[in-house]
């Protein structure tokens, strides 16, 4: 004779548990991202398209307006669902580098040589709705630095402690852009 429990097969038990548990996810789930958790994108859905026109440079470093304009348009491509478009997008995003430095993090005792310096990056910028002239997001004096090592074994180049810094840069502009609406 059978066991009734035996002829039970996993998978007729595991598919009404599966369905069940996704059920009670997404009853946890807010319809607005900005009260819990969400399914939805966080960034406004009427806006699918932005133009990134490079960005003006004021500081004393030559040409790192290129390397942060590019960094942001990947960013934007990379992590939401926007479009970057060359011109005439639902948005714009425009900004102006007002500072590029280099801070000493680091000194070897004994020698008084820099181990470990920091670039940092200051930036002006506005993300605004070209359809209905709103601004969508506006910071001033927005800082990022990121270090590098030009010590003597490992020997990284500034371009690398820029680069690292643009990178960083496009990523916490876009968080911004993501949690200001």
């Amino acid at each position: 004779m059978k066991d009734c429990a035996r002829t039970t097969t996993p998978g007729r038990v595991a598919a009404p548990l599966c369905i069940v548990a996704a059920l009670m996810l997404h009853a946890g789930c807010a319809s607005d991202p900005r009260q819990g958790y969400s399914s939805k994108s966080t960034f406004p859905e009427d806006i699918r398209t932005v133009s990134v026109p490079i960005f003006r440079n004021y500081s004393t470093t030559p040409g790192i307006e290129a390397e942060v304009t590019e960094a942001i348009i990947k960013e934007i491509q990379r992590s939401t669902p926007m479009k970057v478009v060359s011109s005439g997008g639902d948005s714009t995003l425009t900004g102006v580098i007002t500072g590029s430095e280099l801070r000493r993090l680091s000194v070897r005792s004994g020698t008084g040589l820099v181990q470990e310096l920091a670039v940092q990056i200051t930036v002006d910028f506005d993300w605004r709705d070209t359809r209905r002239g709103e601004m969508l997001v506006s910071r001033r004096g927005y800082t990022v630095s990121d270090t590098f090592v030009p010590a003597v074994g490992v020997g990284e180049r500034l371009e690398s402690g820029q680069h690292s810094a643009a990178q960083r840069l496009a990523k916490d502009m876009v968080s911004e852009m993501r949690g200001a609406w």
